[in-house]
C-alpha cells in the first residue's frame, strides 16, 4: 500500500505529535477536531516544537515551512475521506472511539487503514465496529511523539497482515520504532509502566517519602530519565486512572486496583502538567 494522506483525528498532545511526525518525514497530514479552536492551538503547538528543531540546527527555516504547509486541518472527519491511513488520537473513551470509528468506516474507502492511538483499550473490541474489522489496527504513540522513538503496533484478533504491513510501513517512514504486540490490556509498555507508577503513588500515599525523593530514587537509582510521579503528571493523572480501571476491570486481580490519591487528586482536578497541578506545581 502507497501511503501519502495521512489522517489524525484530534489536535491536542498526542494528534498535533502524529500529525507534526508525519508533515516532517514527506507526507500530507489532515488534522482534524471538533472546533477551529483546537485546531489552531494544535497548529500552534505544531509551530513551536518545530522552532525547537531550528534552534537546535536539527531543522532549516526552509524545511520547518515546508513541513507547516503539508498539514491541513478541517472540523469534522468528512475531511479524511480521501485519506490512505488514519489515526483516531482522541481521548482515552471507549464509546467515543466507538463513534468515531462507525463515522469513519462509513467515509473511507475500502483499502483504507483505520487505526487507534489507544494505550489500553482493546483493539479486537474497535475493530468489532467496522464492516471490515481486518483494516484496523492500534498504532499506539508515546509522548512527546516527536521525541520518543517506539510505536507499539497492537493486532486485534482480526486484524489483517496487510494492514499490519502497512502499519509498519508507515512507522518506519516517519523514522520511529515499531514493536509488534499481542491485544491484551495496556499491551506491553504500559502493562509494565502504569502499576510501577501506580505503586509509586501508594508509596506517596503512605508517607514513605516525598514526592521528589521517590522520583529521585527512580532516576538515579534505576536510571529512569524522569520519576515515575513527574511522568505521571506529564502523562495525565486522568489518563493514568483511566489507564488503572481498564487493567483493574479487565483483569479483575486486585494487584491493578488504582491508589486512592490517584483517584482523589483527579476528583481534585489535579491532573498534571495540563492543569497546572499535580504531584508538582506547573
Amino acid at each position: 500500500m502507497n501511503i501519502r494522506h495521512i489522517g489524525v483525528i484530534g489536535a491536542g498532545t498526542m494528534g498535533n505529535g502524529i500529525a507534526q511526525v508525519c508533515a516532517v518525514a514527506g507526507l500530507q497530514v489532515t488534522m482534524v477536531d471538533i472546533n477551529e479552536a483546537a485546531l489552531q492551538r494544535g497548529v500552534a503547538t505544531i509551530g513551536k516544537s518545530l522552532d525547537r528543531l531550528v534552534q537546535k540546527e536539527k531543522m532549516s527555516e526552509a524545511d520547518k515551512a515546508s513541513a507547516l504547509k503539508r498539514v491541513a486541518t478541517a472540523v469534522g472527519n468528512q475531511a479524511l475521506k480521501d485519506c490512505d491511513f488514519v489515526v483516531e488520537a482522541a481521548t482515552e473513551n471507549l464509546e467515543l472511539k466507538l463513534r468515531i470509528l462507525r463515522e469513519l468506516d462509513g467515509l473511507m474507502r475500502a483499502d483504507a487503514v483505520i487505526a487507534t492511538n489507544t494505550s489500553s483499550i482493546s483493539i479486537s473490541q474497535i475493530a468489532a465496529v467496522l464492516q471490515n474489522p481486518a483494516r484496523c489496527i492500534g498504532v499506539h504513540f508515546f509522548n512527546p511523539v516527536p521525541v520518543m522513538e517506539l510505536v507499539e503496533l497492537i493486532r486485534g484478533l482480526q486484524t489483517s497482515d496487510e494492514t499490519h504491513a502497512a502499519a509498519v510501513a508507515l512507522v518506519q517512514a516517519i523514522g520511529k520504532t515499531p514493536i509488534t504486540v499481542k491485544n491484551s490490556p495496556g499491551f506491553v509498555v504500559n502493562r509494565i509502566l502504569c502499576p510501577m507508577i501506580n505503586e509509586a503513588i501508594f508509596v506517596l500515599q503512605e508517607g514513605l517519602a516525598s514526592a521528589e525523593d521517590i522520583d529521585a530514587g527512580m532516576r538515579l537509582g534505576c536510571n529512569h530519565p524522569i520519576g515515575p510521579l513527574g511522568l505521571a503528571d506529564l502523562v495525565g493523572l486522568d489518563t493514568m486512572l483511566a489507564v488503572m480501571n481498564v487493567f483493574y476491570r479487565d483483569f479483575g486481580d486486585s494487584k491493578y486496583r488504582p491508589a486512592p490519591l490517584l483517584r482523589e487528586m483527579v476528583d481534585a482536578g489535579r491532573l498534571g502538567r495540563k492543569s497546572g497541578r499535580g504531584f508538582y506545581q506547573y
